[in-house]
């Protein structure tokens, strides 16, 4: 009987600007190996163009991949509502887990935590997976770092972000940066255009970073 493993991991949990990316790459045990030869890994210790290349062939190599996009606008809603980040993970986690699982075939699934308490983080998810009959579920930090399927997954992640901030840079230009908010690039952009764009869905408006800057720019106006 084949071992099944399913890797998930996030990217961009932390922007002010632009989706978080969430990925689930189910592979068999016996597909580590390839993964292994090809140099899979955590995506932040891989440049750009490597990970393209892996991104093509771990899609060859996986039995299947989900990806989940969360547009900022989703992330803001939720916040509005008191849905914390890692508990709209853990949703969108479930999802995956859901539609990947085999019906009859047990499955292992290893998650990069999100959560400082994995314990906690672990609850909120079983809470919302529906069957858990025959799954393994193993919650780890830098499980990305120690596992190929999460780092697989990471991969994959990352290069879908990556795609939809070029989108974004399309759209407004190569000056927001990465969208992460200590990117220098990111940060000025955000200071000032933070109401120009603030309804184009571009910007996590539940982000201390625009709230900050949004409030200063109608202080200026203000004045003047």
């Amino acid at each position: 009987m084949r071992e099944l493993i399913l890797g998930i991991d996030e990217a961009g949990k932390g922007p002010v600007m632009g989706p978080m990316v969430i990925a689930g790459c189910l592979i068999e045990k016996e597909d580590e190996s390839f993964l292994r030869k090809l140099g899979v890994k955590d995506s932040k210790m891989v440049t750009q163009k490597r990970r393209e290349f892996l991104e093509k062939e771990i899609k060859k190599i996986a039995k299947a991949f989900e990806l989940i996009v969360c547009e900022a606008e989703e992330i803001d809603k939720k916040s509005s509502d008191g849905t914390k980040l890692t508990e709209l993970e853990a949703e969108k986690i479930a999802q995956i887990i859901t539609k990947l699982t085999p019906e009859e075939e047990k499955l292992k699934v290893i998650i990069d935590c999100p959560s400082f308490g994995i314990g906690n983080w672990k609850n909120v998810l079983r809470i919302k997976l529906k069957n858990l009959g025959n799954i393994e579920l193993v919650v780890e930090h830098k499980a990305d770092k120690n596992h190929l399927s999460v780092g697989a997954a990471s991969i994959l992640a990352k290069c879908e972000r990556e795609r939809k901030m070029t989108e974004l840079k399309e759209k407004y230009g190569d000056e927001i940066g990465s969208g992460y908010c200590m990117d220098p690039l990111t940060k000025r952009f955000v200071e000032k255009f933070a109401i120009k764009f603030k309804d184009d869905g571009l910007f996590r408006k539940s982000w201390s970073t625009w709230k900050i800057a949004y409030t200063k720019l109608k202080q200026i106006e203000l004045e003047f």
